[in-house]
């Protein structure tokens, strides 16, 4: 899957969503906010709650996320739907680096990947990378109908949200 989504935002803020092999996703963008503020958004769970689930899902919520974003400390993510019924995703983070890299592991099944989020300074703004390996063909191409589909109006709530942030 090679795909690029345009957002409203213009061409510095296009979501670039690529297939890489047979194990790995790996999906670019531009935001127009330095490191430090998009680092925030991924690491703070009153912010990462605020733009993590697609709008245009519904009947779908983000019911509790805790976050503790240190190397060696542990997420989890709580979905509802309407009825009541939930699904946790959850696991643990590897190597952070604040401002730079978040890596964790997705510890719900034994086809999750480990996800690494890196935050690089372009000129007071910051490139995005979201890189995924996964460990088998079938689980990337479960993750590329599934939640991958996302990314990129997730993505796109994120950088909507970034104004209202402070550094």
């Amino acid at each position: 899957m090679d795909r690029q989504d345009d957002s409203a935002g213009g061409a510095h803020n296009r979501t670039q969503v690529e297939r890489k092999g047979d194990h790995e996703l790996v999906v670019t963008r531009m935001f127009n906010a330095p490191p430090a503020t998009v680092y925030r958004a991924w690491s703070e769970a009153e912010l990462f709650r605020r733009w993590w689930m697609p709008q245009s899902v519904t009947g779908v919520a983000l019911v509790a996320c805790a976050m503790d974003v240190r190397t060696g400390g542990t997420y989890r993510l709580e979905f509802g739907t309407d009825g009541g019924d939930t699904m946790a995703f959850h696991g643990k983070y590897l190597d952070v680096v604040p401002n730079a890299r978040i890596v964790w592991t997705n510890d719900e099944d034994e086809a999750g990947a480990i996800t690494t989020v890196t935050f690089e300074d372009r000129d007071g703004m910051t490139l995005l990378r979201f890189h995924e390996l996964y460990p088998s063909r079938e689980a990337l191409e479960e993750a590329l109908q599934g939640s991958a589909a996302g990314l990129p109006e997730q993505l796109d709530q994120l950088d909507a949200m970034l104004p209202d942030i402070g550094t």
